[in-house]
């Protein structure tokens, strides 16, 4: 998660910085290995991350773990701040026109294209909406390591499907249940677009997503990277300027 929290800073710091893509490296049997591997690990059905660990019932969690790291009148300013750098509802050119000159830049780490739920299976990727109907579901395959802006690496993936549209292309952090607890993406149909993360369609835009079946421990766990790493890397920030 920490991976968010350096694209969020950046946007601080470096508000006018264009992101590119990485060049694309020559395929070999060990990437596709590592590709499949990394799909292997998010098998499952995910749901949106931030509307379950902001869920009010942990609102204690987030107090008992930013405690230690900010001073007790900062405290409930840091807690609401953190809880709202990755619940924006706009992207795209919305967000280029509304973040300009701005220092109150928010992600919208929502699900887009109508998707409440994803579900890995081996190289299937599928979605259904609200109501629990397939909004589309197709094999893919890895294509090359793309990097967001240079800061956030993934793992491109594309189907050859030709109706896929805005589900042509995943591009997937490495971040799995059992790493990070929760995973981290972006999809559409413009690879070079899906690279850039402070201009064109995907701007200002990052899914995160959580099991759908996550217990509360893991919710607990997550919760605790998020803000431990966030408050850390502020301090660290702070310290170098």
């Amino acid at each position: 998660m920490k991976k968010i929290t350096s694209l969020l800073l950046a946007l601080c710091l470096v508000f006018a910085l264009c992101a590119c893509g990485a060049e694309a490296p020559a395929e070999s049997t060990a990437d596709t290995a590592a590709s499949d591997d990394q799909l292997n690990a998010m098998a499952g059905t995910y749901v949106e991350l931030f509307p379950v660990i902001c869920d009010p019932q942990f609102d204690q969690l987030w107090v008992d773990y930013a405690k230690p790291l900010v001073p007790e009148d900062q405290l409930a300013d840091t807690v609401t701040a953190l809880k709202g750098a990755c619940m924006g509802t706009i992207y795209g050119q919305e967000a280029v026109d509304t973040y300009a000159g701005s220092e109150e830049a928010q992600f919208d780490c929502f699900f887009i294209n109508g998707v409440k739920e994803f579900t890995f299976d081996g190289n299937t990727i599928s979605g259904t909406d609200e109501a629990g109907n397939t909004v589309f579901s197709h094999e893919y395959t890895y294509v090359q390591d793309l990097s967001i802006g240079g800061m956030m690496d993934g793992r491109l993936y594309k189907t050859e499907d030709a109706d896929a549209g805005e589900f042509t292309y995943f591009l997937i952090c490495p971040d799995t249940p059992d790493t990070t607890y929760h995973i981290e993406f972006r999809y559409g149909s413009d690879m070079d677009a899906l690279a850039e993360y402070a201009e064109g369609p995907y701007a200002y835009w990052l899914a995160a997503g959580i099991p759908a079946d996550a217990d509360e421990g893991m919710i607990q766990r997550c919760i605790e990277l998020f803000v431990t790493e966030n408050l850390t890397m502020e301090e660290g920030a702070e310290e170098a300027a």
